[in-house]
């Protein structure tokens, strides 16, 4: 395990994160966003591929208890995001022809301020996310590359 590629990686995946973020805030705010573009599950966004990926071998340090945090603050992320993918995309918004012509579901405007209710929510774990992984990136950044390669 190399210091600087680590670093390197965990930097992209939190710039993933904040993409993915934004395609959310996209979405919410009416602009058109692809079901796909939005991975639902906490395993297929890119940060979930590095964190379950090249991530894990971050456990191997002593006192990487940071890590535990973000799991949980990603899959909160994520199962917050599924109540707004359930109102944009949801199966049971739908009719026959707008699933014959693979339209997009209408969503109503008390759905729309409910997915801004839960953007908001989004906002606020992702925040907490981010600064949990801040702490991680301080924390690697503080280890000598020796010390680091030598787990």
């Amino acid at each position: 395990m190399d210091k600087a590629q680590t670093l390197e990686q965990l930097s992209a995946a939190k710039k993933a994160h904040i993409k993915w973020v934004n395609r959310a805030k996209a979405l919410v705010g009416g602009l058109p966003v692809e079901k796909d573009a939005i991975p639902v599950d906490s395993t297929d966004c890119q940060f979930g591929q590095w964190f379950y990926g090249e991530g894990q071998k971050l456990n191997a340090i002593p006192g990487m208890d940071r890590l535990s945090t973000i799991e949980t603050l990603h899959f909160t992320l994520h199962d917050t995001y599924l109540k707004i993918f359930k109102l944009y995309f949801g199966e049971m918004n739908r009719s026959f022809f707008s699933k014959l012509f693979n339209m997009k579901p209408k969503i109503s405007d008390s759905d729309k301020e409910l997915a801004k209710e839960y953007f908001q929510q989004l906002e606020g774990v992702s925040k907490q996310l981010l600064d949990e992984i801040g702490r991680l990136e301080r924390r690697l950044n503080a280890m000598s590359a020796e010390s680091f390669e030598e787990k």
